[in-house]
C-alpha cells in the first residue's frame, strides 16, 4: 500500500538505534564491570593490612587488654576481602559515573551538558568528603564514646563483621549526606522549589535531617546528631548556592 515503504524504512531506523544503544551499554557495562574487578584485583593482596587501617578509629580506644575479635570460622579471610569490594566501588566511583556520563550525555542538550557536568564532578568529590569526614571526624568521636560509656566489667571486643557492616553503613550515609548541596541546588534550577519555599520550610528540613540521621545511622543519639547536623549545614550551602546557580527559580 501506499506510504508502507517510508514507515518501514522509519521502523527500520529507529530498531538500528535502539541495537546500537542496546550495545553501547553493554560494552560500557563491560568496561565498567572491567574496571572494578582491576580494582578489586589490586586491593586483594593487601586485604587484611587494609582492615586493620579501617579498624584504627576503634582499636585506638580500645582499652589495654581488649581487642577485636572473630566469632565465624571464614570470618578472618571473607571480611577483609568483602571490605575490599567495597572499597573496589568507592575508589571505581569516578570511573563507573564517566562510563554512565560518556552513555547519556549525547542525549542531552549543550546548555545540560554544561551544568550536568560540573554537578556531576562536584557531586563526586563531595561523596569522597562525606566518607573522609566519616573516618577523620566522626569515628573517633564515636568511638572514644561507645568505649568510655562501656559499664564497668564489661570488655569490649567487637566482632570484625558487625565492625565492618557498622562502618559502611556510616560511610554510605555520610556519602549520600554530603550530595545535599547538589540536590537543592538542582530542585532550585530546575524550578521544581524556590529559595523563598525552602527558606520558609527551613524548620522542616531540619526536623527531616533528624530524620534521615535516624534512618541512615545505627540507633544511637550521637551518631544520629553526627549525621543529622551535617545535612543542616549542608543545605544551608545548597540554599546559598542555589541562588547564584538557580537564578531563574520562582521566588529569587
Amino acid at each position: 500500500m501506499p506510504g508502507q515503504g517510508p514507515e518501514k524504512n522509519d521502523h527500520q531506523v529507529r530498531a538500528n538505534s535502539l541495537v546500537s544503544h542496546l550495545r553501547e551499554l553493554r560494552q560500557r557495562l563491560l568496561y565498567a564491570l572491567a574496571g572494578l574487578l582491576i580494582i578489586f584485583i589490586a586491593l586483594s593482596p593487601f586485604a587484611s593490612q587494609i582492615y586493620s587501617l579501617v579498624a584504627t578509629p576503634l582499636i585506638n580506644h580500645l582499652l589495654p587488654g581488649n581487642q577485636m575479635i572473630a566469632t565465624e570460622v571464614a570470618s578472618t579471610f571473607l571480611v577483609p576481602i568483602k571490605l575490599c569490594f567495597y572499597l573496589s566501588i568507592i575508589i571505581s566511583m569516578p570511573y563507573l559515573l564517566y562510563h554512565a556520563w560518556a552513555f547519556i550525555a549525547p542525549g542531552l542538550y549543550e546548555t545540560e551538558r554544561r551544568f550536568a557536568l560540573p554537578l556531576l564532578i562536584i557531586s563526586i568529590l563531595l561523596f569522597y568528603a562525606g566518607i573522609a569526614f566519616a573516618f577523620f571526624a566522626v569515628f573517633p568521636l564515636l568511638f572514644a564514646f561507645f568505649t568510655s560509656v562501656a559499664p564497668e566489667g564489661v570488655a569490649v571486643m567487637t566482632d570484625i563483621s558487625r565492625y565492618l557492616d557498622f562502618i559502611m553503613k556510616l560511610f554510605f550515609a555520610f556519602g549520600l549526606a554530603f550530595e545535599v548541596p547538589i540536590i537543592t541546588i538542582m530542585l532550585i534550577r530546575t524550578d521544581i522549589i524556590s529559595v523563598k519555599t525552602l527558606r520558609k520550610g527551613r524548620p522542616y528540613i531540619i526536623l527531616g535531617a533528624f530524620v534521615i540521621g535516624m534512618f541512615l545511622t545505627p540507633p544511637d543519639v550521637v551518631s544520629q546528631l553526627l549525621l543529622a547536623v551535617p545535612i543542616w549545614l549542608l543545605f544551608e550551602i545548597g540554599l546559598l548556592l542555589g541562588r547564584y546557580f538557580g537564578n531563574k527559580a520562582k521566588g529569587n
